[in-house]
């Protein structure tokens, strides 16, 4: 992870830098408290899991947890299960780029899962658990790519990256009871033995960028 975490902060340095239909062009959201806000859409396994890891971090305002990336319209988490649709378990993540950057978000996105398993991660398998980052103008496209190939460039991990990376279309939002999943269901069993042990590494890793 040391390693890992080295190679985040030195591409950071060099790169610098709603509703259920996602906007897909460069201008950003004004919420009702006037922030200017942007949207970044991941996926990287349970979205349980990823929506407690980017609640934690100062400057993201919103996470929904919902399916994207498929061809069927509406799909219930029962279709989506079925690996079937085509959609990947996402989340749509509003966040204020005065506080936190894109490339930041990527640097947790990389850190809080393998991006090197093919369709799988931990005991989570099939087509709806892959890996990919869903990019709403240009410049995401170009920052995760060239993330992607100076983390396989340096070796951060054992194995070359699968993570996708294709444009982002239209965003279903989950079923309530999938929201605020963790907060909401901390004793479940999921909880107990997954999300937490993952949140307890990534909050080492991360302490200076948690609310």
């Amino acid at each position: 992870m040391q390693r890992l975490t080295l190679v985040f902060l030195a591409l950071l340095l060099v790169t610098g830098c709603k509703s259920n239909t996602i906007k897909t062009d460069k201008q950003m959201d004004i919420n009702t408290s006037g922030i200017k806000t942007d949207t970044a859409t991941l996926a990287a396994g349970c979205f349980w899991c990823v929506e407690a890891i980017f609640q934690d971090l100062k400057g993201v305002l919103s996470v929904t947890s919902g399916y994207t990336g498929g061809k069927i319209k509406d799909p219930s988490y029962r279709e989506v299960c079925t690996g079937i649709t085509g959609h990947a378990e996402a989340c749509q993540i509003i966040y204020d780029p005065e506080v936190i950057t894109y490339d930041e978000l990527l640097e947790a996105f990389w850190a809080s899962h393998d991006p090197t398993t093919l369709n799988r991660q931990g005991a989570d398998q099939g087509t709806q658990y892959r890996s990919a980052i869903f990019y709403h103008n240009e410049q995401q496209k170009q920052l995760a790519e060239a993330y992607k190939l100076k983390l396989n460039s340096e070796k951060a991990f054992d194995k070359p990256i699968v993570t996708e990376i294709s444009p982002a279309g239209a965003f279903y939002k989950a079923e309530d009871y999938h929201q605020n999943y963790f907060n909401e269901n901390g004793n479940a069993p999921y909880c107990t033995f997954v999300i937490v042990p993952k949140l307890e590494k990534f909050r080492k890793v991360f302490k200076d960028k948690l609310k």
